[in-house]
């Protein structure tokens, strides 16, 4: 009884997990990464469009990015949302075919900065966690006062949900120590 409430927290964890590596996909690292221009919405043709939908991106090397709009009509509205994005800070450019831009190399002081917000999403992916645990403790704690557990089966679930938030956070902590020796590698 006590088995399948435990269990349905972890997918509820996978996902704070997908969630947090999606976020850290989108950190600019001073490495060419398609993430970081997938979440770019481009107003074209009087409606917002995720960037993905109406061209191709592809990293051709190390430091640049190349996106390779469907319709050539739409190269203005990519290059203009392009700039406009406050984090990415980069200027395009287009020979008539294709849109490219490169990735400079980080300064020591923006790579700390980077760690820092970091920091916080991985801060938000813990406190995801805990949002989870504090469910799955609650519903425990429902069906113990309805006497539908015992308390050891209520101790036991505690038990075993506490195990699984470890594994969690030691998997938050590898994928953050990973991030970070990616972010300070020069």
């Amino acid at each position: 009884m006590i088995r399948p409430i435990v269990d349905s927290a972890t997918p509820k964890m996978e996902k704070a997990i997908e969630h947090l590596q999606g976020e850290l996909n989108s950190l600019r690292t001073g490495r060419a990464s398609a993430a970081l221009v997938d979440g770019i919405m481009v107003e074209y043709f009087d409606a917002m469009q995720p960037l993905k939908a109406i061209a191709s991106i592809s990293t051709p090397d190390a430091r640049t990015i190349a996106i390779t709009p469907w319709d050539k009509g739409a190269m203005t509205a990519i290059e203009k949302a392009i700039r406009e994005t406050q984090s990415l800070g980069l200027t395009p450019s287009n020979d008539g075919q294709v849109i490219r831009f490169s990735i400079p190399p980080l300064t020591e002081e923006r790579r700390r900065e980077i760690v820092k917000s970091l920091g916080s999403k991985i801060e938000d992916c813990r406190i995801s966690l805990r949002n989870v645990r504090q469910d799955t403790l609650r519903e425990v704690k429902r069906l113990e006062k309805d006497k539908q557990v015992t308390q050891d089966d209520a101790k036991f679930a505690e038990a075993e949900l506490n195990k699984k938030i470890d594994q969690f956070h030691k998997r938050i902590e590898e994928i953050e120590a990973a991030k970070t020796a990616e972010i300070m590698a020069i």
